[in-house]
């Protein structure tokens, strides 16, 4: 349907289109959009629905520069159009991606992008090729009963965290844009049977790969075996050719790097406190990026089990401290989709094993980093840092405020109470036999540290360079999609400044780096969210 490279000459928007995923792929052969089982394509060509008055809200202009946009790109009155989808570039094709995947340990069949197109490839001169992807665009083959449409708070959510993602050094999609289309969708929040109209939105979404591990399972699933090869080959000369041509060995090499780029994406997530919410297995990136922002959350008080997501409200499968297992589980599920490229179990089995050991050493490793550890002594290192959860579950602190409070522990134990006092949730003061535990694991902590050879002053820079002071908390989020709701877009621009220096003191922003107020603990939005959250 296109040249193998079409190079845009237009007046404006003048960068390199390269739709490498659509050239190397078969295609849906049924051009209508109506919702169907797709067979033996990788995608379905597929327009976004048109919009009544489609307005930037936000640009990222750091990113659309690096991606080749100019800067008389970025002030062109026509750039919401063209971020909306309401108008298609010379050489752009947009499709919607054909996959499948496991939903809460279930097999869910197909699935795809039901919500999102893809506008094309384009080839940025230090990042290869990048795919822009727009986020509530409308209905494609992959709706289901869906009508394909965003409202503004999730899109807002996504356009926020997946920055604040990528500045916190995780391995994250990017946004792009956030724009309103002029429509009202309806929605029902909590699936309670309230449904009310809200504003549209898109965001426009970047990344070098949208392919998910359920892109594979749903051809091997079908038994097919031809279109699975194309993926997986096209996946490893786009995204991993430096593992060399497809072959046997190489699919095995393939899988390993994937599931060392998922051990250390969710051994990144856990340092920060952040949960996904829903890691279904259409939800996790090929190339270990965060993916999907829906129901997620930020631990406020630290909790192992706890879970944004209302829907898993009850089971909590993917709750906080069952991200590392359930990352294994899915790598699991890839592995059986590729097995019949490989026909041997038992390499596949290893590297299964291979990342429970691996995220063990990088958990502590990176627990290690957070304490301030010079090196790590794992015989003694690994009960200090076991206690240090148990005694944090307890005794509801903050994860992020404790964190960075730690590193400017005051010598002297009288002075801890008062030092930590603001870490904490509880409403009555802090109690001798309250905080007489917290005291003693202090007490061990402050005897560790002096094993170090760093002086304090670098132990605490080193410290809040992988602790950070600044988190997109769920309740921040909230007030700034009320007040984008009521046309106040302000507080969205002011914490994409503050999230893109995380780790930094940034005096001038401290009313963002408090604990959650009391008013938050269970207002919608603030605590537990729906997928359509």
């Amino acid at each position: 349907m296109c040249n193998i490279f079409v190079a845009m000459m237009n007046q404006a928007f003048n960068f390199q289109i390269n739709n490498q995923f659509t050239l190397q792929l078969p295609a849906d052969t049924q051009q209508q959009v109506f919702p169907r089982q797709v067979e033996g394509a990788a995608f379905s060509y597929v327009l976004p629905q048109k919009t009544q008055h489609p307005s930037l809200v936000s640009l990222n202009e750091p990113l659309a520069l690096a991606l080749g946009f100019t800067s008389k790109d970025l002030s062109n009155n026509e750039i919401a159009e063209v971020l909306t989808g309401n108008k298609i570039i010379d050489g752009m094709q947009p499709y919607a991606m054909n996959y499948g995947g496991h939903q809460f340990g279930q097999w869910a069949g197909q699935l795809g992008d039901g919500r999102a197109i893809n506008l094309g490839q384009i080839q940025t001169d230090n990042s290869g090729l990048q795919t822009l992807q727009l986020k509530g665009a409308g209905k494609t083959p992959y709706s289901r009963h869906a009508d394909g449409l965003a409202v503004l708070r999730s899109s807002i959510r996504e356009y926020l965290c997946s920055e604040a993602m990528f500045h916190l050094g995780i391995p994250t999609t990017r946004a792009l844009s956030l724009c309103l289309t002029g429509d009202k969708v309806t929605r029902d929040m909590f699936y309670d049977g309230n449904p009310q109209e809200e504003l549209g939105a898109v965001v426009c979404r970047v990344s070098s790969s949208f392919m998910r591990f359920g892109s594979f399972q749903l051809p091997a699933m079908r038994g097919d075996k031809t279109l699975l090869k194309q993926m997986v080959d096209f996946s490893i000369k786009q995204n991993f050719p430096h593992l060399g041509e497809p072959c046997s060995k190489v699919y095995i090499k393939w899988y390993q790097e994937i599931s060392e780029r998922t051990c250390q994406l969710i051994v990144d997530w856990m340092r920060v406190g952040f949960v996904h919410g829903v890691m279904n297995t259409d939800n996790m990136s090929i190339i270990g990026e965060t993916i999907d922002y829906g129901p997620y959350g930020w631990i406020d008080a630290f909790d192992l089990t706890w879970t944004p997501n209302t829907t898993d409200a009850q089971g909590k499968r993917y709750s906080f401290g069952r991200q590392p297992e359930i990352g294994q589980w899915n790598l699991f599920q890839l592995g059986n989709a590729i097995y019949t490229l490989i026909d041997d179990a038992e390499p596949l089995n290893k590297i299964l094993n291979d990342y429970a050991v691996k995220y063990q050493r990088l958990w502590l490793e990176m627990m290690q980093a957070k304490l301030g550890l010079d090196k790590l002594i794992e015989e003694s290192d690994a009960p200090l840092f076991n206690r240090l959860e148990k005694l944090m579950m307890s005794i509801d602190v903050d994860m992020t405020l404790f964190y960075r409070a730690l590193s400017s522990l005051p010598q002297h134990a009288h002075l801890w109470q008062a030092h930590f006092l603001d870490c904490f949730y509880q409403d009555e003061p802090l109690v001798e036999h309250y905080f007489e535990p917290f005291s003693l694991w202090l007490s061990d902590y402050q005897q560790r540290l002096t094993l170090n050879s760093s002086t304090q002053q670098e132990r605490q820079q080193a410290m809040n360079s992988v602790n950070p002071k600044f988190v997109l908390r769920n309740y921040l989020a909230q007030q700034a999609i009320e007040k984008a709701e009521q046309g106040d877009y302000s507080m969205i621009e002011e914490l994409l400044q503050v999230l893109q220096r995380p780790y930094d003191e940034q005096k001038s922003y401290e009313q963002y780096a408090v604990k959650r107020p009391t008013w938050a603990k269970n207002k919608a939005g603030c605590s537990m969210l729906s997928c359509s959250s």
